[in-house]
C-alpha cells in the first residue's frame, strides 16, 4: 500500500472513531498485513511529529498537539504544576513526570487530557533551576541522603559515599548536583559546603541565602567600574535646575542608610506646590555596563532581618546616590501643583541638583507635626512645612478614597535580631501619619510620571494590577458570609472591595478581612501594557520613586530622560525589551518577597522556642478539617491547633461556613473568633507552632 493513501486512511479511521485507538486496533480496522504494519508504524510516528495526532498511553486520536513552556512548581506529595505565565492557569504535572524534575526547572511540555482534565507530559528540560541545593543530611546504613530544606522540594538526594563521615544527622550542607534525577535514578550530589547544625548556631539567613542563590558579592568588573565613578556638581549645573537652597528633607525608617526621595512643599493661593526629588541613579549607572547588568540581574535590594543585599554597591546606594543631608546631590524632580481639592492642575519633570536640609525618621516627623518642643528647637524651620504636608496628604487621601483606592493597611511586626543574628524581640511596626504622607506623595509622583509618558506616546514600564478573578471574589464573599456579612453582588470595582473593608472597621475580624480581601486580588506586576492599577483605582501608574533599590524605577528614569530630551526611540524594540524586563523583574520581586517572608517566619518560630508553655490571645485565621490556624496577636505568628487535641468534644468540619462544630456541645469555632492558646511545641524547620486551646 502507498504511504500517501495509507496516511489518509489512518486519519479517516481516527476521525470516524468515538474513542482513541491502539496501534493494533488501527491495523485491524485497515486490514493490514505484517508488511503494511511496518509502514503504519512509520506513518503514525510522522503524523505525531507533524502534530496531527495525539498519543496517550499507546492510544492515538486526531488533533493538533499543544506545547507549552514553563517553570515547575513541586508539591511535597510528589505531583506538581507547570507555571505557564501571567494570567494563565497552571497545568498539573503527574508524579511519574515529577521524578526527573526539580523546583523551578524550565521545561517544554505537551498538554494532554486525562480523565477530563488537562495535564502535561515533559518533552524536554530546557534549563535546570539549581546546580546546588541546601539540605540536611540523613544517615542510613551504608548510605548518606540529603533532604532539601525547601518544604516543596520533593526529591531526596544521594550524597557521595563517605560524605557524611564526622557529621551529625540534621547537619545543614550545600550539595552540588553532579547528576540530575531521571526516571531510573535519583539526583547524585557532592557536599560543597558544610553550614553547621541548627542546634549549635542560628543558620537561618545563611541557609536562605544559599537556598535562593542570592548574590552577596559583586563581580570584580563591577567593583572596578564603581571605583572609577565620580561627579562634579558645578559641571552638572549647566544642564540641571539648581534647587540647592530649597528647604527639602527626607523622611525614612530609623535604620535606613539609603535615602532615595526628598520632599518640599509650598502653600499657594490656588492650593499646594509639591516637589518630589528622587535620586538620579541613571546618571551613575550606564546602560549595558557591567554595573547595569549586575543591577538588572539582581532586580531589587533584598531586605533580611540582619542585613540588606543591595542592588547597587555601597558607594552608590549609601553615598553618591543617597540624598544625605547637607550634601549636594543629583536628583530627578517631579514638581506638582494641586488645587484645594487635591486635583492636579499642572506639573513639571526635570533634572535637578538639591541639598537636603534634614534627615528625619518617621517618629521624629510625627513628633514635629503633633508638637514636641525639644525636637522643634532642633528642626524649627521644618514644623510649618510638615503641617502643610499633612494638610495636602489628607486632601489627596480623601480624593483617592472617593475614587475607590483600597487601603489594606495590614498590621506588621518588626523582628529585632542581635549581633549574632538571633531573634531577641518581635515588636509592632507602627505606621504613623508621616508614613502615609510619604506614601501619598510617592503615589502622586508615580501617577504623574506614568501619565506624562503615556500622553507623550512614549513606552513605559507600568506597574499594573489586574481586576480580580470573579471566582476568587465569589470565594471571598462566601468566606465573609460565614462571618455574618451579607452583600449584594455588584460589579467588581475598587469601591466594592473598599466598602467590604470599611464595613469591618472596628470589629475583631477587621485585620483578618483585610488580609482575606488582599488575598483575593491578583498580584501587581510590571508590564509595558497599561491596564491600570486596580488596587489604587488608578488609570496609569509606574514605579519612579525608588531607583536605589528597584531596577524598574531605573528603567523608567531612562525612558523619562529620553522623553524630556525629545530623543527618538525604536518603539517596537523598546516594547520588546520592556516585556522581557517586566517578566524578569516581576519574578525577582516575587523572589524578594518570598525570601523576606520566609526569613521572618523562620526567625519568629526560633524566637517562640523561648515561649513554649506560655499562653497568648489569638485569632482564628483558618479553619480546616484537621484543625484551626491561630495567629498569636502579640507577635503576629501563626500556629496550628490540631483537631486531635480538641478532646472535650468530637468536632465536625462545616466547610461552607468555615467552622468546626462540636457534635455534643454544639460549640462552634469559626473564622475570626478570638481564642486563648498555649504554645506546646515549635517546628523550626517548617516555621510552624503547635498550639492547644485553653
Amino acid at each position: 500500500m502507498e504511504g500517501g493513501s495509507l496516511e489518509d486512511l489512518i486519519l479517516q479511521t481516527l476521525k470516524g472513531s468515538k474513542k482513541p485507538l491502539t496501534f493494533e486496533e488501527i491495523a485491524r480496522r485497515l486490514n493490514l498485513d505484517n508488511k503494511d504494519k511496518k509502514l503504519l508504524k512509520k506513518l503514525l510516528r510522522n503524523l505525531r511529529k507533524a502534530g496531527k495526532l495525539h498519543v496517550e498511553r499507546g492510544r492515538y486520536s486526531i488533533g493538533e498537539e499543544e506545547f507549552v513552556s514553563g517553570r515547575v512548581v513541586p508539591y511535597p506529595a510528589g505531583f506538581g504544576f507547570l507555571e505557564v505565565g501571567e494570567g494563565k492557569k497552571d497545568i498539573y504535572i503527574p508524579p511519574f513526570e515529577m521524578v526527573r524534575l526539580m523546583a523551578g526547572d524550565l521545561v517544554k511540555a505537551r498538554v494532554v487530557e486525562y480523565k477530563g482534565k488537562k495535564e502535561v507530559r515533559i518533552v524536554k528540560v530546557l534549563k535546570r533551576a539549581h546546580k546546588e541545593i541546601v539540605c540536611r543530611i540523613q544517615k542510613r546504613e551504608g548510605s548518606c541522603l540529603g533532604i532539601p530544606v525547601d518544604k516543596n522540594q520533593h526529591q531526596t538526594l544521594m550524597l557521595e559515599a563517605g560524605a557524611c563521615e564526622g557529621l551529625k544527622d540534621g547537619t545543614l550542607v550545600v550539595a552540588e548536583i553532579k547528576k540530575f534525577p531521571s526516571k531510573e535514578h535519583p539526583a547524585v550530589c557532592r557536599i560543597r559546603e558544610v553550614l553547621g547544625h541548627p542546634e549549635e548556631k542560628n543558620l537561618t539567613i545563611e541557609m536562605l541565602i544559599r537556598k535562593y542563590s542570592l548574590p552577596t558579592t559583586y563581580p570584580p568588573e563591577v567593583l572596578k567600574e564603581v571605583k572609577d565613578i565620580s561627579f562634579d556638581c558645578r559641571r552638572e549645573l549647566k544642564s540641571r535646575r539648581d534647587l540647592r537652597d530649597q528647604l527639602c528633607f527626607t523622611i525614612d525608617p530609623e535604620r535606613a542608610k539609603d535615602f532615595d526621595d526628598a520632599i518640599a512643599i509650598q502653600k499657594t493661593s490656588e492650593g499646594y506646590r509639591l516637589w518630589v526629588h528622587i535620586a538620579d541613579v541613571s546618571h551613575f549607572v550606564e546602560e549595558n555596563s557591567a554595573l547595569d547588568k549586575e543591577a538588572f540581574k539582581r532586580g531589587f535590594t533584598f531586605y533580611l532581618p540582619d542585613r540588606a543585599l543591595h542592588m547597587l554597591p555601597e558607594k552608590l546606594s549609601a553615598d553618591f546616590c543617597s540624598l544625605k543631608p547637607g550634601e549636594e546631590r543629583l536628583a530627578f524632580t517631579c514638581e506638582m501643583f494641586f488645587d484645594h481639592r487635591g486635583r492636579l492642575l499642572e506639573y513639571d519633570i526635570y533634572e535637578s541638583i538639591i541639598r537636603s536640609k534634614a534627615r528625619l525618621t518617621y517618629n521624629e516627623a510625627l513628633r514635629l507635626i503633633v508638637g514636641d518642643p525639644a525636637l522643634e528647637a532642633k528642626y524649627g524651620e521644618l514644623v510649618e512645612h510638615l503641617r502643610v504636608m499633612e494638610d495636602l496628604y489628607r486632601i489627596l487621601s480623601k480624593m483617592r478614597w472617593e475614587r475607590g483606592s483600597i487601603d489594606f493597611d495590614l498590621p506588621e511586626a518588626e523582628l529585632i535580631v542581635d549581633e549574632y543574628g538571633e531573634p531577641v524581640a518581635v515588636v509592632p511596626y507602627e505606621r504613623y501619619v508621616a508614613h502615609r504622607i510619604i506614601e501619598q506623595f510617592m503615589v502622586s509622583a508615580n501617577e504623574t510620571v506614568a501619565m506624562h509618558l503615556q500622553n507623550l506616546g512614549y513606552p513605559c514600564l507600568y506597574r499594573v494590577h489586574d481586576r480580580p478573578d470573579p471566582e476568587r471574589a465569589e470565594n471571598l464573599l462566601e468566606i465573609l458570609s460565614g462571618l455574618g456579612y451579607r452583600v449584594k453582588r455588584q460589579s467588581l470595582s475598587p469601591r466594592f472591595f473598599q466598602k467590604i473593608i470599611e464595613d469591618f472597621e472596628g470589629r475583631p475580624e477587621e485585620n483578618l478581612v483585610r488580609f482575606l480581601t488582599l488575598r483575593s486580588m491578583k498580584r501587581a506586576h510590571y508590564s509595558p501594557h497599561n491596564v491600570g492599577h486596580f488596587g489604587l483605582a488608578s488609570e496609569h501608574y509606574t514605579h519612579f520613586t525608588s531607583p536605589i533599590r528597584r531596577y524598574a524605577d531605573l528603567i523608567v528614569h531612562r525612558l523619562l530622560k529620553r522623553a524630556i530630551r525629545g530623543e527618538d526611540i525604536d518603539y517596537d524594540k523598546t516594547l520588546s525589551y520592556l516585556e522581557m524586563a517586566g517578566m524578569h523583574l516581576s519574578q525577582r520581586e516575587r523572589l524578594a518577597e518570598e525570601v523576606e517572608r520566609e526569613a521572618i517566619e523562620r526567625l519568629k518560630a526560633r524566637f517562640m522556642r523561648s515561649h513554649i508553655g506560655e499562653e497568648f490571645e489569638g485569632l482564628i485565621t483558618g479553619v480546616v478539617a484537621f484543625g484551626l490556624f491561630v495567629e498569636i496577636q502579640e507577635y503576629l505568628v501563626e500556629g496550628l491547633v490540631s483537631i486531635s487535641t480538641m478532646k472535650e468534644d468530637q468536632y465536625v468540619y462545616d466547610e461552607p461556613a468555615h467552622r468546626l462544630v462540636g457534635v455534643s456541645t454544639g460549640k462552634v469555632f469559626r473564622l475570626g473568633d478570638k481564642v486563648k492558646v498555649k504554645v506546646v511545641a515549635v517546628d523550626e524547620e517548617r516555621a510552624r507552632l503547635e498550639l492547644v486551646l485553653i
